[in-house]
């Protein structure tokens, strides 16, 4: 059975950017400003305030685990904050260890932040399916795939960079379904922890070149049509159609990207009776024709075939 989530975290072609220790001490504060990337931190010791993208905060305890899969705006602090809104640095202390608050006292808190990325060409898509903030308690194999994760980047062994890519992937799965509650906003995740629903969703995935109408994924999901369009809408955030087209044209892309690929096979494997058709579809949604977008993705080695006629 086709499973959705591995096939979008699959996509999305995650890469290691960087992690390191963190422990702070007393009061202090840090804001930052991290441009869309994807970012994650589980707490080992501890405890400390986070906000981000302007969220209400919380209070991270021992082995809390956090992923935004696009940070904008980071905002944590001590629990006992500083009474002046001052902001402070991480200093480096040696052994890939950094320090926040005071540089001579005992650590009351430790905690591994990162930073990975998404190499897919449709990130923007792929992200959007996903929880905008995810905040997981108590589960033991984060913490064990985070230490991991900062293990590997950290060290210079054969094959680094795979392992590295499947650690995050397996990581970013776990966190995922381990988010499954009502709390979760609206996307993949919470579309999947619907049986209902999940059933459609995985109807488009193990057949994406299918003429889906939303008569029929309303009878995968068991519900009638109107009852399945607004459970649909509501708990993936768009409706029906768009994500058949939104998935479609994310598996073009990623077909493009190969070398001596031809369009009409391409528009094939996505539901497309014709090379032309697909052409003008895919125009419409990316902005490109698929021939210019598969010359600047695969380079001098791809070979991709127009139409003729």
């Amino acid at each position: 059975m086709i499973d959705p989530l591995a096939e979008v975290v699959s996509l999305l072609r995650p890469s290691a950017r960087y992690s390191k220790l963190v422990s702070g001490a007393g009061q202090w504060r840090i804001k930052r400003s991290d441009g869309g990337r994807p970012f994650y931190c589980i707490v080992l010791d501890g405890g400390a305030y986070f906000s981000v993208n302007g969220y209400e905060p919380i209070e991270l305890q021992p082995g809390d685990f956090v992923l935004v899969p696009a940070v904008d705006r980071i905002d944590m602090s001590s629990l006992e904050p500083p009474h002046q809104n001052s902001e402070m640095q991480p200093v480096a202390i040696g052994a890939g260890e950094f320090r926040v608050g005071l540089q001579d006292a005992p650590p009351d808190l430790r905690m591994v932040v990162g930073h990975c990325d998404f190499e897919s060409p449709d990130v923007a898509l792929l992200v959007s399916l996903l929880p905008r903030f995810i905040h997981i308690r108590g589960e033991h194999r984060l913490g064990t795939l985070v230490k991991l994760v900062g293990d590997e980047s950290r060290a210079q062994r054969p094959a680094r960079e795979e392992v590295l890519s499947r650690l995050l992937e397996v990581l970013l799965i776990e966190a995922l379904r381990c988010t499954t509650g009502t709390s979760a906003s609206p996307g993949l995740v919470l579309g999947l922890a619907d049986v209902r629903i999940a059933n459609a969703i995985r109807a488009i995935h193990e057949r994406p070149a299918h003429a889906w109408t939303v008569a029929e994924l309303s009878q995968e999901a068991a519900l009638s049509r109107s009852a399945f369009f607004e459970r649909f809408n509501r708990t993936v955030g768009i409706p029906p159609k768009a994500y058949l087209l939104a998935w479609r044209m994310a598996l073009a892309k990623q077909l493009l990207k190969q070398s001596q690929v031809r369009i009409a096979d391409v528009a094939e494997h996505v539901g497309y009776n014709s090379a032309s058709t697909f052409s003008v579809a895919f125009s419409r949604h990316v902005g490109t024709p698929p021939s210019e977008y598969a010359s600047t993705q695969g380079g001098e080695h791809a070979a991709v075939t127009e139409p003729v006629g």
